[in-house]
């Protein structure tokens, strides 16, 4: 008789989503603020010179990626997703607001190890949309 393991401890597992809702939960916060128009977001989006649509759009992108951190099979992609954003906000905060990069990048950390964690989910996700093609 042969058995499967699990691919990730059942600690490990709680302790991941432990740390997906907690990021979710940072970027509903942090897209709440584009969307109020409150500081620091709206002068850092004021320096990118883009106007407020890119603001509400980063916002926008950020609830999805919240959203789909807490959908299991989305929760890898969601991760790697997020992280691209946070690439682009920590140079953006270096380079254009002069800002401190210590958040994005923590997040960037944060939502590489989600995206990495969750890769077979995502593996999953993609063969079952090549499936369907």
């Amino acid at each position: 008789m042969t058995t499967t393991r699990p691919t990730t401890s059942p600690v490990r597992n709680i302790a991941l989503w432990v740390l997906q809702i907690a990021v979710a939960g940072y970027f509903l916060m942090s897209a709440m603020a584009k969307f109020t128009n409150v500081e620091p977001a709206a002068s850092t989006f004021e320096a990118i010179g883009f106007g407020d649509w890119f603001r509400h759009l980063t916002g926008v992108l950020e609830v999805a990626g919240a959203v789909a951190l807490v959908v299991p099979p989305l929760a890898g992609l969601a991760g790697l997703a997020l992280a691209v954003l946070m690439v682009f906000a920590t140079l953006t905060e270096a380079f254009v607001s002069k800002g401190g990069v210590v958040t994005p990048l923590v997040l960037l950390v944060l939502c590489a190890l989600i995206a990495w964690s969750r890769r077979s989910a995502t593996a999953r996700l993609r063969s079952r949309i090549s499936a369907g093609r």
